[in-house]
């Protein structure tokens, strides 16, 4: 067996997709009396996947639609999650209306791309939603003023390991995709986050944000600069697209934090951390030490054993690789009216090294 040929991991489908398809179902069940199963929709780049019902309910004056989230091969928190759709007639000339069951959160701070105060499902999901019953009610030539609340049971429970809380996201999950399509391992959710963090802080006022490479790094900046939480940027290894989008939605300061492999690596130049886009440079280090140190570096086992032998030797390398880190970082930001600063911890949360703000370009 050719151990070098990998089968194509498996795509999966959105909580918008799931929501839709689930309200199309519960649609037809209100207006007809059947449910699709399985149940249809078109998304937006035009694939129609079909989805098989998990719920089906129908009350006195409602119908209510189930569908069990198929994330695919990706490690999405929702996978394998109820999504849930009631439906029931709304008021004259309202169209379609939304809001959120349980799981479902309720947006409660300004930069989303959703009033305050309305369920958190997002303007694709609610186009795929309307689109769908629009569909169904050409079919059944049925009414288009409808009420759609949205639930995923245990989804304030699963919203604690996202990132809703810190967007001002309460009571539970958000309904979430732009193209119904889950990409296995893709990086666009995150990228997504961390611009929907940042223009959570800016509508907030705030004039300094900070991202974070992991907890460790990001507890540590919080209580270094007593930073509120919705300063904090979940950066991850995604540098690169945190300060892309600063470059044009600026904040006035901007902290780059982590430890000290991933702010080695920025500083070799890299803007995307992650171990399969490039390792750690151990001659790259050693440049920083000299004679002994610097042989011993380059075969150290890893970063912080570098750091460490620089250290056990009273060499300084810390204030170094922060620098070349500045100047990898201050070119993604480019003209950006922002001081940038970068800062390295140790595992510990102790400070190793910090460059001092300074406005990029000078």
């Amino acid at each position: 067996m050719d151990e070098t040929k990998k089968t194509p991991l498996r795509r999966g489908w959105t909580t918008g997709a799931c929501a839709a398809a689930a309200a199309r179902a519960a649609y037809a069940g209100l207006v007809s009396g059947w449910f699709p199963d399985p149940v249809s929709i078109r998304l937006p780049g035009g694939q129609t996947p079909a989805f098989a019902l998990a719920l089906q309910e129908t009350g006195d004056d409602f119908c209510r639609a189930g569908i069990v989230k198929d994330a695919g091969d990706d490690p999405d928190v929702t996978h394998g999650a109820l999504i849930i759709a009631r439906v029931s007639l709304g008021a004259p000339g309202a169209g379609v209306t939304f809001a959120a069951g349980e799981g479902v959160g309720t947006v409660t701070r300004p930069g989303l791309p959703l009033p305050v105060g309305e369920p958190a499902i997002n303007p694709m999901p609610r186009k795929m939603i309307r689109e769908a019953i629009e569909v169904e009610a050409a079919l059944q030539h049925g009414p288009t003023n409808v009420h759609v609340e949205i639930s995923i049971p245990g989804g304030e429970r699963i919203a604690e390991r996202t990132l809703n809380g810190r967007l001002g996201i309460v009571g539970g999950l958000s309904i979430l995709g732009t193209t119904g399509i889950v990409t296995p391992f893709s990086c666009a959710a995150w990228i997504a986050s961390i611009h929907s963090g940042i223009d959570v802080a800016r509508a907030a006022g705030l004039d300094t944000v900070a991202g974070a490479t992991g907890s460790t790094s990001e507890a540590a900046v919080k209580t270094l600069y007593g930073l509120p939480d919705e300063a904090l940027i979940d950066m991850g290894d995604f540098v690169g697209g945190m300060l892309k989008y600063l470059r044009q939605h600026p904040v006035r300061r901007a902290i780059v934090a982590g430890g000290m492999g991933k702010i080695t690596k920025l500083a070799q130049g890299l803007s995307d951390l992650h171990s399969k886009r490039g390792a750690v440079d151990l001659d790259f280090l050693a440049g920083f030490a000299e004679g002994e140190t610097a042989a011993a570096i380059r075969h150290a086992n890893s970063a912080k054993h570098a750091f460490e032998i620089a250290q056990a030797a009273g060499v300084e390398i810390g204030a170094g690789v922060a620098e070349a880190a500045w100047r990898t970082a201050a070119k993604l930001l480019r003209d950006a009216p922002c001081e940038l600063e970068i800062a390295i911890f140790d595992r510990d949360g102790g400070l190793l090294a910090r460059t001092g703000f300074r406005a990029v370009g000078n």
